[in-house]
């Protein structure tokens, strides 16, 4: 049955094909629908468990528990569930925060983790306005507020069905993930609440680690703090922020072409 009755959560999730384990964690808004242009080519040579985060998808939406330290503990608990681990744990800006924290808090079930356009890192403006921005969504229809965050998303050479679709699906979740999960990304204990811990934190994640980015200046700026080798940061300039979608095939080559390289 493809849901995981887990410690106060119900998690929806699919679990295909046969071979090394990889994990598929979406975005803020998002649900496991995110990776259908990589489910059919990693299916052919992975076990591939796509999850629905807690308040996202067809998974529950429990009245608290929106940080990303669990966030990482729902995924630890899913893990042990079906007995899959260690995993490569792929992830999609808030998802690549969350499999972060999973390496850190929970690193013998993650082999390696693949950061797609992360959510840490980012900048002194962007970090500092997401808390007033939780904060305005308790005084009005938090949807408008957060299809305004997604809509600066994309660029001129983005699909327009992507940007249609990524804002219809955000209208759909309920109000109090919207602001929860914004609120738990400006917490304390997250890599986003200041530069200086998110730097400490990610040193932490002692696995290997590629991510892609964007914006070339913040993957150069992940380079100094990966503590494996075998790390790499890429950056693919003139994509949107949903660049697995966007450039599917190539993501695929370049996440298949680097997994080899740790066998």
């Amino acid at each position: 049955m493809p849901f995981a009755e887990l410690d106060g959560v119900r998690l929806f999730f699919t679990d295909e094909g046969e071979g090394p384990p990889i994990l598929f964690v979406h975005g803020y808004t998002c649900d496991s629908h995110d990776w259908s242009w990589q489910l059919p080519h990693f299916t052919a040579s992975h076990r591939c468990i796509a999850v629905d985060l807690r308040g996202h998808g067809r998974s529950s939406a429990p009245d608290t528990g929106y940080e990303p330290l669990v966030f990482a503990a729902d995924l630890a608990a899913l893990v042990r569930h079906l007995d899959c681990g260690p995993v490569v744990a792929i992830g999609h800006s808030l998802g690549a925060l969350i499999v972060s924290t999973l390496a850190v808090e929970h690193a013998e079930l993650v082999r390696a983790v693949v950061a797609l356009d992360p959510g840490y890192l980012v900048t002194d403006e962007v970090r500092t306005g997401v808390a007033p921005l939780a904060e305005a969504m308790a005084e009005q229809d938090p949807v408008p507020l957060v299809q305004a965050i997604l809509g600066g998303a994309y660029s001129p050479a983005s699909a327009p069905f992507l940007r249609s679709w990524h804002l219809r699906r955000a209208a759909g979740v309920e109000p109090h993930v919207l602001r929860q999960t914004l609120l738990g990304m400006a917490s304390e204990t997250a890599p986003t609440s200041s530069r200086a811990f998110g730097e400490a934190f990610l040193r932490r994640r002692r696995c290997p680690v590629l991510s892609i980015y964007t914006d070339p200046s913040r993957a150069a700026y992940e380079q100094d703090v990966f503590a494996d080798d075998r790390s790499t940061s890429l950056s693919w300039p003139g994509s949107g922020h949903w660049l697995h979608q966007e450039r599917p095939a190539e993501l695929n080559v370049v996440v298949d072409g680097w997994l080899t390289t740790l066998s």
